[in-house]
């Protein structure tokens, strides 16, 4: 009998193969996306080579990624395979990643041996040049906004002109924008906990460098995979503070990776043409300096 393992990378390769050998995508938006929230996490690493990963990429009509990892190696891998990447017409933009493991979650914002992770990480570089953003980073709790490590890692990034990507509740912008008002937040999946379109829009009002993303975002869509009214007018009324990514944080995201920028693809269509390519391209290029 093959053990677990065995049939679970026998499931994995089914799904890369089942995806790579479909349409590349249905009706919808037509253009390059850019895939502004990706984890290659250590777990992901053996089912997924890098390989496989830029084909499924390729095959989605993604064009550039931000790439944050836990822990960071498998950032570095993605940015230090330039020639397939470059083959598979994908640019990598590298974020440093706070996480060594699960326990780091829930500790970061007070742990100084993340303050000098972030640091040494940030003069060593990747294969491909610097690091351009921090992140991904939870904060289960708003008022750990205020750890000294999460305050630290704000003013750094403002200092250093990095955007970061930032898993947090509408009350938790509000205090980590208090330590770098110049600061750059890319907030992940917008919205994220509860808070009425409103005071998201609110917030956009309030910081003119506060970015959203939208994957995991309940809510956004409604009948026939199309934007939700509420989301399609803020969207219209902000297009270019918005972009999208997939949230690879779990390897069943790996294994429908094509069906999660199909969704995109689909609601993309809905909008008009020029909004429909600044979320998903344009936006995202023009903060990360892609071409």
């Amino acid at each position: 009998m093959p053990t677990a393992a065995v049939r679970l990378r026998a499931l994995l390769v089914a799904a890369v193969a089942a995806a790579l050998s479909a349409p590349a995508w249905a009706a919808g938006y037509e253009g390059p996306l850019f895939d502004a929230h990706l984890h290659y996490n250590i777990e992901a690493q053996s089912p997924y080579p890098l390989a496989d990963v830029l084909k499924l990429m390729q095959h989605s009509g993604v064009k550039a990624i931000v790439a944050n990892s836990r822990p960071n190696d498998g950032t570095k891998a993605l940015a230090a395979a330039r020639e397939q990447a470059q083959a598979a017409g994908v640019a990598v933009v590298p974020f440093i990643r706070l996480y060594r493991d699960r326990p780091d979650y829930t500790n970061w914002f007070r742990d100084e041996s993340i303050w000098k992770l972030v640091q040494d990480e940030f003069a060593r570089g990747t294969a491909n040049g610097p690091y351009r953003g921090i992140g991904e980073f939870h904060l289960y709790d708003s008022a750990n906004a205020n750890g000294p490590v999460a305050r630290k890692i704000m003013q750094f990034a403002a200092r250093h002109q990095l955007p970061v990507l930032a898993h947090v509740d509408d009350v938790a912008i509000d205090l980590l924008m208090a330590h770098a008002p110049a600061g750059r937040i890319v907030w992940a999946h917008t919205g994220i906990g509860g808070p009425p379109v409103a005071r998201v829009k609110a917030l956009l009002d309030r910081y003119p460098t506060l970015m959203g993303e939208l994957s995991y975002r309940p809510g956004l869509t409604c009948e026939g995979g199309q934007l939700c009214a509420e989301w399609r007018a803020l969207l219209l009324a902000y297009p270019d503070r918005f972009m999208i990514g997939s949230d690879t944080w779990i390897n069943a995201r790996w294994q429908t990776y094509g069906q999660i920028m199909q969704d995109y693809r689909t609601w993309l269509g809905g909008l008009p043409a020029d909004v429909a390519r600044g979320i998903a391209w344009g936006n995202a290029a023009r903060l990360f300096g892609v071409n």
